[in-house]
Formats: structure tokens, sequence, C-alpha cells
């Protein structure tokens, strides 16, 4: 789970059931955090090794990351009231990263700790182009269970916004949405990593189902490689029950269509320059969380080129969190 306006409605503005992350990168370069927190190990090079080979990398960090989490710092960073259902190890990671939310002004209140497994934890690589190579292992987030669902379920019923992924697993996800969707809250699936196979109920319990395009080929089985290919992939999740899909392009933008406008719009993004790419399809998620809780009234377009303009940010510095931008340092436009 992750951001979700809910000041309005007496509570918090969103709400992210996920995963968190430890990372670690070096220009090989990492971080990974959603249904749960993830630490990351980041590992900068001038490219990326092939199979068997060993070479030099440049600089090596390590940070917070894990897809929920990532989604729900940059929605806390804009200004969201934000609150992590998640479960790390009971362990020095995990101890750093409920700090690590709570320094981005995030409820813990349900962020859980676990003796049964260690906090996960994300391998990246990446390139000087900023392309990645990811290796997670979930741990203690594939732990988050029902029962610490029902603990939390006030939260998500007094959300505006709720976002899920699939860093937890796809039962605990599935119920937190059940949770949402009855209580009238805005959901945001983001369905990553991506199964073929994916409940039905994800479909019709996703008031926003937002994926890549990998994403949306493993799903559709369809080949995505341009806006036109987006869009076709597109109309076949939206035949699946969602009420809007959002197919991600990375440089090339998103292409969006719904149940009311049914024919695919794409929405393209200014060209930057890329550090690195890690990370940005969660700022861009966290960002249409942050506009749905608090500018509902935005034209769903307006939301996804202000979403686009935020990831196009996060990409021009290194990291995953480290490089989310706060609203102080965005255009006053964009608010």
């Amino acid at each position: 789970m992750c951001p979700a306006d809910v000041m309005k409605r007496k509570g918090v503005a969103s709400c992210c059931v996920t995963s968190t992350s430890y990372s670690a990168r070096g220009k090989l370069s990492g971080e990974a955090i959603s249904p749960g927190a993830t630490f990351e190990k980041n590992n900068l090079t001038s490219r990326l090794p092939k199979t068997g080979e060993t070479i030099h990398g440049h600089k090596f960090f390590i940070g917070f990351g894990g897809k929920g989490a990532n989604q729900c710092v940059q929605a806390a960073r804009l200004g969201a009231k934000t609150s992590m259902v998640c479960k790390v190890g009971k362990d020095s990671f995990g101890n750093d990263y409920i700090e690590n939310l709570k320094q981005n002004d995030i409820s813990t209140e349900f962020a859980y700790q676990t003796q049964d497994a260690a906090t996960g934890t994300a391998s990246i690589i990446v390139n000087n182009e900023g392309q990645n190579i990811i290796i997670i292992v979930a741990g203690a987030n594939l732990l988050l269970n029902t029962e610490d669902l029902r603990e939390a379920a006030k939260a998500i019923s007094r959300a505006k916004v709720m976002i899920c992924q699939l860093e937890i697993t796809p039962e605990t996800s599935l119920e937190a949405l059940t949770i949402a969707h009855n209580s009238g809250v805005k959901t945001v699936f983001n369905p990553a990593p991506a199964i073929a196979n994916l409940d039905p109920r994800f479909y019709t319990l996703s008031d926003v189902f937002c994926c890549n395009e990998t994403e949306a080929e493993i799903l559709t089985g369809l080949t995505v490689s341009s806006p036109a290919d987006a869009g076709k992939a597109a109309q076949v999740l939206l035949e699946r029950g969602c009420k809007v899909v959002i197919v991600t392009l990375g440089a090339e933008g998103c292409v969006m269509l719904s149940q009311t406008e049914p024919v695919p719009k794409h929405i393209p993004t200014e060209k930057v320059k890329a550090v690195d790419t890690t990370g940005a399809g969660d700022s861009f998620v966290g960002a249409l969380a942050f506009y749905l809780a608090y500018y509902p009234n935005l034209s769903l377009e307006e939301m996804l080129k202000r979403a686009n303009f935020i990831a196009a940010v996060s990409v021009q510095a290194a990291g995953t969190q480290s490089s989310y931008p706060y609203k102080k340092d965005l255009p006053l436009d964009l608010f």
C-alpha cells in the first residue's frame, strides 16, 4: 500500500499497501521498495556485463527502495499525507527503513517488523545511459498478510487513494484492493513485477490500472514497442474490467484510455538526458496518486502530463528515492 490523500476524509491522503527494500548500486546501481520496503545496492558502470563477465564499476551506494515505498515517498514529497502498510525484518536494514519513512513524513503505524525473514533487498546495476537491471529478494515483504491488513483496515478505508503492487503476495494486494474498493477509496494498481495469470479481480477492483510496456506485454501477450502498440494492449486490459488503463513508455511518455474515453491517447513527455532511470515508473505512479487525491478536478490527461514531468525530473539524478523531487524544487504551475 502506498500514498493516498485522506485529509478531507479525516484520514490519510495516500495509503500504500506495499513493499520496501534495501538496494545497493554502483554505476551498475539500485534501490527498491514496493508492496513492502526494500534496501537497494546500486552499482554504476560504463555498461551492463554479459553472462559470466566481470567488469569494473565506478560507483557503489546503498539506498532505500521497493515499488510501494518509492511511490509513497514521491507522493509525500509532493505534499501528500501518506501511510505505508508494509513489513520489514527485525534487523538493521528494517530499523533504518522505518526511520527513512519517518524522515519522509510517512506514517509508520502499520510498518510491521518480523523476526521470521530479513528485510527485502534489491541489487541494481546501472550503465552510463541510465539503463538498469535489477534482482529483488522479497524477504519480509512476502510475510505481509491479511491479518496485518485487518489492523490497517480503518486507515485504508479513510484514504482518498490507495496504491498496491505485486512485491507482496498477490493475495494480500487483492485483499487490500477489496477493502479499499468496498470503502469507496480510489484504487491504483501497479502490476509489478507482472505475472501472466493475474487474478481477474485485479482488473475489476482497479480504478486506475497502471503498467509499463514490459508488464503490458506479459499481461496481454502483445508486443509493445510503440505508443500505437501500447494503445492496443491497453484496450485488451480495459476489456477485462478496469475503469482506466495507463501504459507508461519511459522516454515516450504514456498512453491512456478509459471506459468513458475508450480511444487510446498518447501523452508525450519532454526529452531529457537520463542519468539513472531506476524508479522512474514509481515516481510517476506516486505523482499520479498525489494528483488523484489532491487535484481530483484536473483532467486525467493533465494529471498524466504533470506526472510525466515529475518522473522526467527524477531520471536526471542518480538513485531511486534520492532522485525524487520535493514540491519546493518543482515549478509552481504543477500545483
